[in-house]
């Protein structure tokens, strides 16, 4: 039984957990816990509103005094400036050409340690990060830097910080207006470990001796005792403790995704869910060793999970509708006589505008050996492309403002909308409907997996020549394949609209859209109707009403 005053639960605290769980979620694998020897991590980029591209940043040399201007990367607000540097990197999304990775979930904290005069912003802290830096732990200086000389601008954020040979989690929070700078501490995943965070602080306690794997503010500690968040002797500090107090939003919706990815690969699932279900307090560890080493697509697959098959299972209430759609809509919690209730918060959402894996390798030369694999919309409903680290040319339909289009105007040409454009058909709809969406994201993946060793050895070639020619080459295979990817998803959402018109089904070949059949239609159509647990729902809500009497 959830033990609701245990973990403060009021009003309040879940309409502030409401709010922060919109956000992201960050998946990280260590180069021992991977089962290519890739140090990886996720992200999805989780707002209603937000329009889905990818982000790129050329490498450029700069005068000295050259400025550049801040705008918050959520409400486009200007900041301010700080001075360029002398040099900056190529980024693709959230990888630079040095394999450099950033994502970041936010887990907001005390209200009131935001610096309303900060200059710079989380996502504007990950951006110029990626610009300048050559490896996981030059970027947590660049970034713990920029907030000491021009103000953090942003709630409390946890960030996943990656490069071929290492991965991170920072956490950082700012101290107030009038403060410059930020609390903040960084631990190293171990290499034969996995972790997660998702909208809470999942750093508790660490080892301020272990310079080799922990860094911090020097003034983490004593922050907090002046402002009055921790009284105890400094072995005892707890950073999540002092800085983001758990709350029920904080466990239900944030932690119950990090177990879900702890429940599927470690065997520590069934410990941990009496903490997801509010009758314990003790918090999971940071990170945990797996069962097995992951692979690519297993990460890739996790960021699509809804709780499938576990006491979390959104699937099978009456909540997901006559076809079972793994899907709630928002706002998570809601109101009915008086009693508060909540929606679950799985990792893959509706409102995710892109999603990325990066795939970080230590044994390939940078250009060949980062690949951003990027999706727009929800990670269930895109089909992940490659984009490789030395891409400077985004494609075409991953590009901001591809025929105009933005967050309130429509393209065929613009992948964030072919992608929500079917997905949007299908949640109504999603047992009948999602099988088809799978074969072909399956298939599309599976190619772009196989073609993979092949791809980089032309590559590797190419580069013995001219590493400038195994750039180009894989620039514009990363734009073919991006483009190929949404040519056919719009064939799919056509051959999607004539087989389940008017909520009746034609039998077609699953795969006559993209050429592999010739065969016509079977005319017969089917009429699936609702599923029998629906049928008997209806009939016992409604009584008599719908009973057919015969005269």
């Amino acid at each position: 039984m959830v033990n609701m005053k245990r973990l403060g639960f009021t009003l309040l605290a879940v309409m502030a957990a409401t709010l922060n769980a919109l956000a992201c979620t960050n998946l990280i694998v260590g180069k021992n816990a991977s089962a290519d020897g890739s140090v990886m991590i996720s992200y999805s980029a989780d707002s209603y509103g937000m329009f889905g591209f990818l982000y790129h940043s050329p490498a450029g040399k700069h005068e000295k005094g050259e400025m550049i201007d801040i705008y918050d990367w959520d409400s486009g607000e200007y900041h301010g400036q700080i001075a360029q540097v002398a040099q900056t990197y190529n980024v693709v999304g959230n990888m630079n050409e040095f394999q450099v990775s950033i994502g970041e979930t936010t887990f907001g904290g005390r209200e009131e340690l935001v610096d309303k005069n900060g200059i710079i912003d989380y996502g504007s802290l990950i951006y110029i990060a990626l610009q300048r830096s050559r490896t996981a732990r030059e970027a947590i200086r660049i970034m713990t830097d920029l907030v000491q000389e021009y103000g953090y601008a942003s709630s409390g954020e946890s960030f996943s910080i990656a490069d071929p040979n290492e991965a991170w989690i920072m956490e950082m929070i700012g101290k107030g207006t009038g403060v410059r700078g930020a609390v903040w501490v960084a631990v190293r995943i171990p290499d034969d470990c996995i972790a997660a965070h998702a909208n809470q602080s999942r750093i508790h306690k660490f080892n301020m001796d272990d310079k080799e794997n922990v860094m911090y503010a020097s003034d983490v500690i004593s922050f907090a005792r002046e402002k009055g968040y921790f009284n105890g002797v400094n072995k005892d500090f707890d950073f999540a403790n002092a800085y983001n107090p758990l709350d029920f939003g904080g466990v239900r919706y944030c932690e119950a995704r990090v177990w879900s990815f702890f429940n599927r690969y470690t065997d520590r699932g069934d410990e941990f869910l009496p903490y997801i279900q509010g009758a314990t307090t003790e918090p999971m560890p940071l990170y945990l060793r797996p069962n097995k080493k992951l692979t690519l697509q297993d990460v890739q697959n996790m960021m699509r999970d809804h709780y499938e098959g576990t006491a979390l299972d959104i699937t099978q209430d009456v909540g997901a509708g006559a076809y079972h759609t793994p899907y709630r809509l928002s706002p998570l919690s809601f109101e009915v006589d008086g009693q508060q209730y909540f929606n679950e918060r799985p990792i893959s959402t509706q409102q995710s505008a892109w999603v990325f894996v990066s795939q970080l390798r230590s044994d390939l030369p940078d250009a060949v050996g980062g690949v951003f694999w990027f999706g727009c919309d929800d990670a269930n409903m895109t089909v992940y492309t490659p984009v490789y680290c030395c891409t400077d040319v985004v494609p075409a339909c991953y590009q901001e403002g591809i025929d105009g289009a933005n967050d309130v105007t429509f393209s065929f040409n613009s992948a964030f909308w072919v992608m929500n454009w079917v997905a949007n058909m299908v949640y109504p709809r999603y047992d009948l409907m999602i099988e088809d969406v799978k074969a072909i994201r399956g298939e599309l993946e599976g190619t772009f997996f196989d073609a993979q060793g092949a791809v980089e050895a032309t590559a590797l070639a190419l580069y013995q020549q001219s590493p400038e020619k195994a750039k180009a080459y894989l620039t514009n295979y990363s734009n073919m394949v991006a483009q190929n990817t949404i040519d056919t998803w719009k064939k799919l959402g056509e051959y999607l609209v004539v087989k389940y018109n008017d909520g009746v089904i034609k039998r077609m070949p699953a795969t006559t859209f993209i050429g592999k059949h010739s065969a016509q239609p079977d005319r017969k159509l089917v009429r699936p109707g609702f599923p029998e647990e629906f049928k008997r729902e209806i009939a016992r809500q409604t009584g008599d009403r719908y009973k057919i009497i015969e005269r």
